[in-house]
């Protein structure tokens, strides 16, 4: 769509004008990650219980004359910048020509398995559907395509929230009840190459979740489930970085933690608590022994997330 009919259709809106907005994106965790198979064009399908914590980056979007990008906070330096990164691409495919200037403050780890580049795309989406008019959006199903062509995993992002995910990432059930609690992250600080995960695999054609997800009245009930089930690209990735078994067991070993294991192709590993206090309390016990090792703390979000055209959630 031009330029000249968005501002146009901007100019029409009964709405107050938007100058600047900012978007949380969070990091996305899998509670346990089953590979089920691989399609022929090498894509592996997956089934995976999905949860985002409260815990992640900040982006912040504005009109502006030309497309920009700047990138603070600790994980910044480490990220490409301009066309290349996930956030301009992501934009400029809703959008084609529309003029954005992002600042992404990224705090998450890059490349660590809790989708934070898949999270920033995803706030970069909805950041822009929030600064044009409802008139000028592409439908629902067309922007999960576009975000899907993108990342595999930037659709479940796109409404972070309790969410079941299965295909190659594209179908999404979002889990409407889910318990509150708290939640621990820690990446030691090693980057494990995904495509070189799924290489290591030894089988690919592994069961899936059950059919029909119990209910969860807590958050224990939660986690004794999910010790149940697998994430299988868990094994490949310790071949690769023995160090992520190390960090699992000090999770398992910290006081009030009710299940520990890595999430997506890792090195991030997480521990789930009866609450974001019990989380915090455990942090400092495994952060002071690993100085070197990154660790945050923070609530499991609730959800499912729903905002404009029920894609983005504000």
């Amino acid at each position: 769509m031009p330029v000249a009919t968005v501002r146009a259709a901007c100019r029409r809106t009964p709405l107050p004008r938007i100058d600047s907005i900012r978007e949380f994106a969070p990091a996305k965790v899998n509670l346990c990650l089953h590979v089920t198979g691989r399609r022929d064009d090498g894509y592996h399908l997956l089934d995976s219980l999905v949860i985002f914590a409260g815990i992640g980056d900040w982006l912040d979007a504005a009109p502006a004359a030309a497309p920009s990008l700047e990138l603070t906070g600790p994980f910044g330096p480490a990220l490409p910048g301009g066309t290349e990164n996930l956030v301009s691409r992501a934009a400029a495919a809703i959008f084609p020509g529309l003029p954005l200037a992002f600042r992404l403050e990224k705090h998450l780890p890059p490349a660590s398995g809790i989708g934070g580049g898949s999270s920033d795309a995803a706030a970069a989406i909805r950041a822009a559907l929030r600064l044009v008019p409802p008139g000028t959006r592409p439908d629902a199903a067309e922007i999960v395509r576009i975000a899907a062509r993108l990342g595999a995993d930037i659709p479940v992002c796109l409404s972070p929230g309790p969410a079941r995910m299965r295909g190659i990432g594209e179908i999404i059930e979002p889990l409407t009840g889910f318990p509150s609690g708290g939640i621990l992250l820690v990446n030691p600080g090693v980057e494990v190459p995904t495509p070189a995960v799924f290489r290591a695999l030894t089988r690919r054609e592994n069961p899936p979740l059950p059919a029909r997800l119990p209910a969860w009245p807590d958050i224990a009930t939660l986690a004794a489930w999910a010790r149940d089930q697998r994430n299988d690209l868990e094994k490949p990735a310790r071949e690769l970085a023995p160090v992520i078994g190390e960090v699992i067991d000090q999770l398992k070993a910290l006081p009030g933690a009710l299940m520990a294991r890595m999430s997506g192709s890792g090195a991030t590993c997480f521990a789930l608590f009866a609450d974001e206090a019990a989380a915090r309390a455990a942090l400092p016990l495994i952060a002071h022994s690993n100085p070197a090792w990154w660790t945050s703390a923070g609530p499991i979000l609730p959800g499912p997330g729903k905002a404009p055209d029920g894609i983005c959630a504000a």
